[in-house]
Formats: C-alpha cells, sequence, structure tokens
C-alpha cells in the first residue's frame, strides 16, 4: 500500500502547477492569457461593471503580482474588445458582449477541468481541504502584510 503524501507547501504548490498547466492549456486554445481570465472572472463578480482600482486591487491581491501588469491586462482585454470604459473619465469598466461570452465559455471549461480532476474525492475529503487550504492562504496573506 502507498502511504499518503504528507501536506506541505510543495504537494500544494505541485497541485496547483499541474492543475494551471491543464486550465492553460485550454485558455490558450481560446486565445485568453491566466491574467486576462482573471479579469473577466474578477469583473463578472461584481456584475460585469467595476471600477478600474477596485479591479487593480482585487487582482494584484488575488495574484500576489504589482499593478504595472494588471493595467496591462485590463488594457489588453479593452483594446480586445473584451472590455469597454465607462464614461466616467476611465475610471470604470464594463464587460462587452463578447468579453460576457468568452468569460462564460471560459467558465464552462473550469468547470469541466474542476469535475475530471476532483471526480471520486469524497465531499467529507473535499470540505477539510478547502478548510485547511483556506487557512493556509490567510496565514500566508498575513505574512505578507507584515514583511
Amino acid at each position: 500500500m502507498m502511504s499518503s503524501p504528507t501536506l506541505n507547501g510543495q504537494v500544494i504548490g505541485q497541485a496547483h502547477y499541474a492543475t494551471r498547466a491543464v486550465l492553460e492549456r485550454e485558455l490558450a486554445r481560446a486565445g485568453v492569457s491566466f491574467q486576462q481570465s482573471v479579469a473577466l472572472n474578477a469583473i463578472t463578480a461584481e456584475g460585469g461593471v467595476a471600477a478600474r482600482a477596485d479591479l487593480v486591487d482585487r487582482m494584484t491581491g488575488a495574484l500576489k503580482v504589482d499593478e504595472a501588469p494588471v493595467r496591462a491586462t485590463l488594457d489588453e482585454l479593452t483594446a480586445a474588445g473584451l472590455l469597454r470604459e465607462l464614461p466616467a473619465a476611465g475610471s470604470g469598466l464594463a464587460l462587452t458582449d463578447a468579453g460576457r461570452a468568452l468569460q462564460r465559455r471560459l467558465a464552462d471549461t473550469v468547470a469541466a477541468i474542476s469535475a475530471r480532476l476532483y471526480a471520486g474525492i469524497p465531499a467529507e475529503e473535499m470540505a477539510v481541504a478547502g478548510r485547511v487550504l483556506t487557512l493556509v492562504k490567510q496565514r500566508a496573506d498575513a505574512e505578507l502584510t507584515r514583511t
């Protein structure tokens, strides 16, 4: 019988990178970068309209990156016609119909990937893993704010 690996940063990282590689392969087929998909999800979560500053804050916090690449991503999505600037001096962004349609396709793709990767894992184990990983993330976020 094979023993279960100890949960640690290496195991979490390997699962993250393997899952992200599967996702990025599908995103590439759609012509979308990972950061662009995160931006589309973030604005969708806000009802399809958001202040640019709020999106930048949300994405820098989620991705642990500087503002410059996030701003570039928002500009790319705007140039591609997936987001549009709102009239209020460029302070807000909204999904276009094309952006909304793409985000729905990407959400369906993520759901299918998740269904395949998590198939057969008991709900109780998923709940425990979810709680543990949420706690680890909270602790890491707290570390980052202290340093």
